[in-house]
């Protein structure tokens, strides 16, 4: 570039060229302090949309002794402007280039490519083809709670209903040679139960009226006072025991100490009675 055409600029920056932008590239590789020079050379690549702008721009500021100069510069519609003339000359250039007709040329495929891609083809066929059915999740029918087997639960009153459940827990024990020992004296708890079992023996089976789904007891007798110890553990017992019969007189009497649980316990007497049929 001649002092003409960079004195030129000086005065006309805006009417810079592409040829003109890379000549003051060249310069500012030798004077890189030179101000103007770079002022005029960021108008360049922003006229041909550079990506280098940016990075020129935090150059350009770094080197300026005044940015707010810089600033103002940057920010004129002169700068933002693109001369007329450099459109003009960039569309002239595309017109003159001349397109020769191309065709797509596709390279041969190789035998062992070609057969590779002809295999995954049918792979992916064959699978569409098969359908894979998920099985339907087998939703098992409600069981309603057991009646036997579930754990009773005792508590410090119920010691009779514990003694009578022993009869059924207990093991046989191994026969051994032992000194006979004297018969100890019956527990008390055992007494009770003793109680218990003769009373619902004397006391006959209560059968429900056909109106009335209610357990009906017979209230001309007198209760004796072995029904006190009477417990729903212990009619539980009975039926974990298989006495069915003892169970549902059990429960008959818990009617007549739990009436508020009549409901509940009638429903467990013809629980019981569905089980006598079955065995």
């Amino acid at each position: 570039m001649t002092t003409k055409d960079y004195t030129y600029l000086l005065n006309k920056p805006y009417s810079l060229n592409e040829r003109q932008t890379t000549e003051l590239e060249s310069i500012l590789t030798e004077f890189p302090y030179l101000q103007s020079a770079r002022a005029i050379y960021l108008k360049g690549l922003y006229n041909s949309d550079s990506f280098r702008y940016n990075t020129e721009l935090k150059k350009t500021a770094a080197y300026t002794t005044d940015r707010s100069v810089l600033f103002d510069f940057i920010i004129t519609e002169e700068f933002r402007s693109i001369d007329r003339t450099i459109l003009e000359e960039k569309e002239k250039a595309l017109s003159d280039i001349t397109v020769n007709n191309s065709q797509e040329v596709i390279p041969p495929m190789d035998k062992l490519e070609q057969s590779i891609k002809l295999s995954i083809k049918e792979a992916a066929i064959e699978a569409e083809e098969l359908s894979v059915k998920i099985p339907e999740p087998v939703i098992e029918p409600f069981a309603p709670e057991p009646l036997i087997g579930k754990p009773l639960k005792f508590d410090e009153a119920e010691t009779h209903s514990f003694a009578e459940w022993l009869q059924l827990s207990k093991l046989t024990p191994i026969k051994r040679e032992e000194t006979p020992k004297q018969p100890e004296p019956e527990a008390p708890a055992a007494k009770k139960f003793i109680l218990i079992d003769k009373f619902i023996e004397a006391n006959p089976k209560i059968t429900p009226t056909k109106n009335d789904t209610s357990i009906q007891v017979n209230l001309g007798k007198t209760i004796p006072e072995s029904e006190g110890f009477m417990t729903e553990t212990l009619a539980r017992v009975y039926l974990e025991q298989k006495k069915y019969t003892k169970a549902i007189q059990a429960y008959e009497i818990l009617i007549l100490k739990y009436p508020e649980k009549s409901v509940f316990f009638a429903d467990r007497i013809l629980d019981i009675k569905i089980l006598q049929q079955k065995q």
